[in-house]
């Protein structure tokens, strides 16, 4: 009698790991494809519920908040957030000592999330699976992976990837078919391992301890992003956290290590009664609490085989010392859910989808030589690389590099390096905003009714580029907007819905009755307002000159071109690198 074959299914897209990475990787996918024409899939080797453990990431920093409010999620997410926009530093006589460790919070400006949105991650998983059910995906488990097998032969973009699954609970088998393969499966991670490649670095010697719950406590300011400098614990986290819980976190030290046969729940709650002295601390509750070893790693490669990707901790794994591990992830994955919507859709060329390797790695690289410097500090050892004063104080020099790094951990200064393919400069001097950086947010006002809007919002992540038309003073502008106007009249595919292009117009100045008279002929797109003109302020714009930017549809600038005779043939030879056009187009 021969073992029945497994149920052999086709997907588009198989993810594997239903934590934030995986679950935002799908989500948008599943709202991005057609339902009818494509399929993904998701699976966990874990059963998800919402018993799940507390602990593991809480932080949401301000451009991870933006991106998320581009997909519609940061609202939810605010419903049970604790907005954190205040920080605190002690040092070990517990006098506060202002400048230090997280100060950098109290200056993360120039968006509407300007606070640190703290949420644990059992929470934010739940937000996350409901609006991916209700694009009809539901997250799949306790299925794990246990064998990958890319089908050399099949032309990229075909049903490339042999994905053998098994159900942890009912040891069912089955294979997926697919066409790509997301590993957000972790630091463990399945795929890449299968896919054989090196996770460069090294853990260090360095152990921290971390301990969630409900804690009564006479530090003067407890609902606040705190760091205290102790002389035996490194320098210890207290951080607000929702529902009124607090998180405490501290270096296991060998002297602490030492100190117990075994450390259990009760070891660490008394650690980190002793870690926050001369403050006093008891703990009402305690929800969860860890030990982890510190080490930062980063993969080879995020994108092999031209269809499996890894993303998340499966590519890059590093300390909790500045709060960037779901961050980072969540960078990851917005940055390869358009890419990828575009491609399977037919819209995109299939090199579009390498460039999230060369975008993403080098930011990971940077976030990893800031984290080695911050995680050696927060234990009282200065960088390995250290230069300076042999006897200069860890904390003091600790509060130096994390307001370095100020922009960074917000994600407000993550950029894109300039290329020629996504992020083009083609004309100098039109903005203070350059390709590849973040299109700032800024306030506009609808037409007729005078309603306050966001730039953000009206740039919606669906997988669409904007082309953002700072129209500047109309009165100064009219010929270069006719020259414009003229230069596009040629290209009627930028106006064709079938492709990924929306337009925006916007203003400067007071709407009048209507933005046809203000024009003297119908705007491109949705109109919207600039009264004051701080938006083209912003951007750099000059209002008797305007300028049209290209936004991504993950909200970072992909050109800027002029107004005028040039700008329509700019715009196209920017879209005709990537995008896929009829013949006749």
């Amino acid at each position: 009698m021969t073992e029945t074959e497994p149920a052999v299914e086709n997907v588009d897209v198989l993810v594997v790991g239903g934590g934030p990475v995986g679950l935002i990787t799908a989500l948008q996918l599943a709202r991005n494809l057609p339902k009818s024409s494509h399929r993904i899939k998701i699976i966990e080797k874990e059963t998800k519920s919402s018993q799940d453990q507390y602990g593991r990431a809480i932080t949401l920093y301000p451009r991870s908040s933006e991106m998320l409010d581009q997909l519609g999620l940061a609202d939810s997410l605010a419903q049970q957030c604790f907005a954190c926009r205040s920080t605190v530093n002690y040092d070990r006589n517990g006098t506060e000592v202002p400048g230090r460790g997280w100060s950098f919070m109290e200056n993360m400006n120039d968006t509407q999330w300007n606070f640190a949105l703290v949420l644990r991650q059992k929470y934010q998983e739940e937000i996350f699976r409901k609006a991916l059910a209700k694009e009809g995906v539901q997250l799949e488990s306790p299925w794990e992976l246990k064998g990958i097998e890319v089908l050399e032969n099949i032309e990229i973009g075909g049903y490339r990837v042999v994905a053998k699954i098994e159900n942890q609970a009912t040891h069912e088998k089955r294979v997926v078919k697919c066409r790509y393969l997301v590993g957000a499966d972790g630091g463990r991670s399945f795929v890449r391992r299968a896919m054989e490649i090196p996770f460069d670095g090294s853990s260090s010697e360095d152990k921290w301890v971390r301990v969630d719950g409900v804690v009564e406590t006479d530090l003067p300011r407890p609902r606040t992003y705190c760091a205290i400098e102790s002389p035996t614990h490194g320098n210890v986290l207290w951080a607000a956290l929702d529902r009124g819980a607090t998180r405490i976190g501290y270096a296991f030290t060998p002297a602490t290590q030492s100190a117990y046969t075994v450390f259990d729940e009760e070891a660490a709650v008394k650690e980190a009664i002793a870690a926050v002295k001369p403050f006093s601390l008891s703990f009402r509750q305690v929800d969860w609490w860890t030990i982890y070893v510190v080490g930062q790693r980063i993969a080879r490669s995020f994108f092999v085989k031209d269809c499996i990707f890894l993303a998340g901790d499966s590519c890059h794994t590093h300390s909790s010392g500045a709060a960037q591990g779901m961050n980072t992830g969540i960078h990851d994955a917005v940055n390869l859910g358009w890419k990828l919507s575009l491609a399977l859709q037919g819209l995109a060329k299939v090199d579009l989808l390498s460039t999230y390797q060369t975008e993403r790695l080098p930011n990971v690289q940077r976030l990893i030589n800031y984290d080695k410097d911050i995680s050696r500090l927060m234990t009282m050892r200065l960088p390995e690389n250290w230069t300076g004063d042999p006897k200069a104080d860890p904390n003091e020099i600790l509060g130096k590099v994390m307001a370095e790094a100020g922009t960074f951990s917000s994600g407000l200064g993550i950029f894109y390096e300039a290329d020629d393919y996504l992020n083009i400069n083609q004309s100098a001097g039109l903005s203070s905003v350059l390709p590849g950086q973040r299109a700032p947010d800024v306030k506009l006002q609808k037409p007729a009714t005078f309603e306050v809007t966001r730039l953000q919002t009206e740039t919606p992540n669906t997988a669409q580029f904007y082309i953002v038309l700072f129209a500047g003073e109309v009165e100064h502008t009219k010929p270069q907007l006719a020259a414009f106007t003229d230069s596009v009249g040629g290209l009627p595919w930028l106006f064709d819905s079938k492709y990924p292009i929306s337009w925006l117009s916007i203003f400067g100045g007071p709407g009048g009755a209507s933005a046809y008279e203000t024009l003297g002929g119908l705007p491109y797109g949705r109109v919207l307002y600039d009264v004051d003109q701080s938006a083209h302020g912003r951007y750099g714009v000059e209002g008797s000159q305007g300028a049209v930017f290209i936004l991504r549809p993950d909200g970072w600038v992909g050109s800027v071109v002029e107004l005028g005779e040039n700008g329509g043939r700019k715009l196209e030879k920017y879209f005709q690198r990537f995008l896929i056009f009829d013949d006749d187009m």
